[in-house]
């Protein structure tokens, strides 16, 4: 009897984990799109976020809301019963100050205790909180963005604590109030003004104004009201009922100004009576030391960070068992947004689960914007790889309408921003004739047979171009896959083409690799892009030249969010010296070429 060759081991499962069912219907229409929603309606929600504070004081008022580190080497905590109290003494104050709907709070300082107060106390008073990039401040040589969002906003109160933040505070107007501590809008006794105005508060009021860089310009403010957040933590709650299992536990350091920290993440654990430690730490030499003294005493439940922040710290996991032990010990799932996780990450994630638990430990991702609060598309079902952005989350409606090849994805739903504050033009544009937000992302299905496998993320409609022999190349699936297959030499990168012969990369080297000899980084990256050029098909996916930048992405021009996101078409515009040179013939010093194998 012949005995048949071994195929490959099986991997161990993954741990149990309460999910919800994907159902998902589908329906056709003649001219051409498609609409995708979940058969599982949305849930009842709260009418304001200030209500979901209220119930948490009121059912574990000793329960521990927020950590962050006090600077002697402990935490400082406060509790949900602790937060209530602060929240209706801050709310007394901006009464008292005169502010409302129409006068908000502009928050320049980044995330911290007194952040998270003052923003509750918005909730319970009424009153929007704009919370602004500390990059804008801090990072920004002419604070023109900070102007710009004060000017749009038209705060009553502005919020800053620290030194660092003298500057713009002293560059904005005099006649508005400046608070740079707490206690003073921690002094206010509640009145029955407070319960008064909490009493009124609707839930298409505004709770937030988030600000996003967009494609080129200055930051556009989306209006974020108490119906989208509610709504979408109520979707959350849906799709992940483990939540309501266990108490969820975060130690995350994502900024609240974006809709990813601010919105699903602190909302989530204040929808679900969890604990939020705050994460003084980020992903940057320097810094991401300090989110590893953290996780070594904080074991989170759920973890949240983004690609750029996995890549700094698995290294960190793979050299000490200790640490990872701990950061293991309860977690429960992996989360990534912002852009796909590298294969290489993922199995390097996968494979320290396996060793420190026996098990997999389950990696997921979703799919949104800060127009849409953000969750729109969740992979709340077991996937095998990056790439699956999940399945319409409860109340939501996908409309995809065919658009040069690809399917253009809109959004419909409560969680749904109505616009943008001071820009009605803007507002407009952003809809189309039935209400759906145009968000500008393609998607196509990863079964064209069944939805409920989830949706695959196309790239963005606006970056994709033709090369001059007229071949489409779509900009986002080049960029993962060169990223991958440069994988771990190159951080991020943009894509060259248009109207040229070929496509090109400028790239970012990450700073492993910045230590590498020159001319041994330029010949790793030139085989490892030829070996994934063998495998593409044709002129559309491979790549011929890589010039690497040594000028870090610029804030001031708009070529980086504050949370690592790169601008394609500000990079591009910005480094024309670069793409100039990158198709000189023949090629100059420092162009790396990509020659067939």
């Amino acid at each position: 009897m012949m005995q048949g060759t071994k195929g490959p081991a099986a991997k161990p499962p993954f741990a149990p984990l309460a999910l919800a069912t994907p159902r998902v219907r589908r329906v056709t229409r003649e001219d051409g799109s498609f609409i995708l929603e979940s058969e599982d309606p949305l849930g009842d929600y709260a009418p304001h976020m200030g209500l979901l504070l209220r119930q948490q004081a009121s059912a574990q008022p000793d329960a521990v809301f927020l950590s962050e580190r006090d600077g002697a080497g402990g935490w400082r905590e406060v509790t949900y019963g602790q937060a209530w109290q602060a929240a209706r003494r801050i709310a007394q104050a901006l009464i008292d100050r005169g502010l409302d709907q129409m006068r908000p709070v502009l928050i320049l300082s980044g995330n911290s205790i007194d952040h998270a107060l003052l923003m509750l106390g918005g909730f319970v008073a009424g009153v929007p909180v704009a919370p602004v990039s500390t990059a804008y401040s801090l990072m920004s040589g002419d604070l023109a963005k900070v102007h710009h969002i004060f000017n749009l906003v038209r705060p009553k109160l502005v919020f800053a604590a620290g030194a660092p933040f003298a500057k713009a505070l002293a560059s904005l107007p005099g006649n508005v109030e400046q608070v740079t501590d707490l206690s003073v809008l921690l002094a206010a006794e509640p009145t029955a003004a407070v319960d008064a105005r909490f009493n009124e508060i609707g839930p298409d009021w505004t709770a937030k104004y988030l600000f996003t860089s967009g494609s080129t310009g200055l930051p556009k403010g989306v209006i974020n009201t108490h119906r989208m957040m509610a709504s979408n933590q109520q979707a959350i709650a849906q799709i992940w009922p483990f939540l309501q299992e266990t108490r969820p536990v975060l130690l995350d350091w994502l900024p609240w100004n974006h809709t990813f920290g601010g919105n699903h993440n602190f909302n989530m654990v204040l929808r679900n009576g969890g604990r939020l430690h705050i994460d003084e730490g980020k992903p940057a030499p320097g810094l991401v030391e300090k989110t590893v003294a953290n996780l070594r005493e904080v074991s989170p439940t759920v973890y949240f960070n983004v690609p750029a922040g996995y890549a700094m710290l698995v290294p960190h996991l793979e050299k000490d068992e200790a640490l990872c032990r701990s950061f293991f010990k309860n977690l429960q799932l992996i989360f990534y947004a912002g852009a796909a996780l590298p294969p290489d990450l993922w199995s390097r994630l996968e494979a320290l689960s396996i060793k420190t638990l026996g098990h997999r430990v389950p990696m997921t991702s979703s799919w949104g914007s800060t127009e849409t609060a953000p969750m729109a598309t969740a992979a709340h079902f077991i996937i095998e790889r990056a790439g699956v952005i999940g399945v319409p989350v409860p109340g939501v409606q996908l409309k995809f309408v065919p658009n040069g090849g690809k399917h253009e994805i809109r959004v419909r739903g409560p969680n749904v921003t109505p616009g943008y504050i001071g820009n009605p033009e803007q507002t407009a544009k952003a809809f189309d004739e039935e209400g759906f937000y145009c968000i500008g992302d393609a998607c196509k299905l990863a079964d064209a047979d069944d939805p409920n496998k989830g949706l695959l993320f196309d790239g963005r409609i606006a970056e994709d171009f033709k090369l001059m022999t007229g071949t489409w190349v779509h900009v986002g699936g080049v960029r993962v896959a060169a990223l991958s297959a440069c994988s771990p030499l190159l951080q991020d990168a943009v894509v060259t083409g248009q109207d040229r012969p070929y496509i090109g990369l400028l790239a970012w080297p990450t700073a492993a690799a910045k230590d590498m000899p020159a001319d041994e980084l330029a010949r790793q990256i030139a085989a490892k892009l030829a070996a994934y050029n063998a495998t593409q098909g044709g002129s559309s996916m491979k790549v011929r030249r890589v010039v690497l930048l040594s000028e870090p992405p610029s804030i001031d021009a708009n070529e980086i969010t504050d949370k690592g996101y790169i601008n394609q078409r500000a990079t591009l515009e910005r480094r024309h010296a670069d793409v100039t040179r990158l198709y000189a013939d023949p090629p100059g010093a420092g162009v790396i070429t990509v020659t067939d194998n």
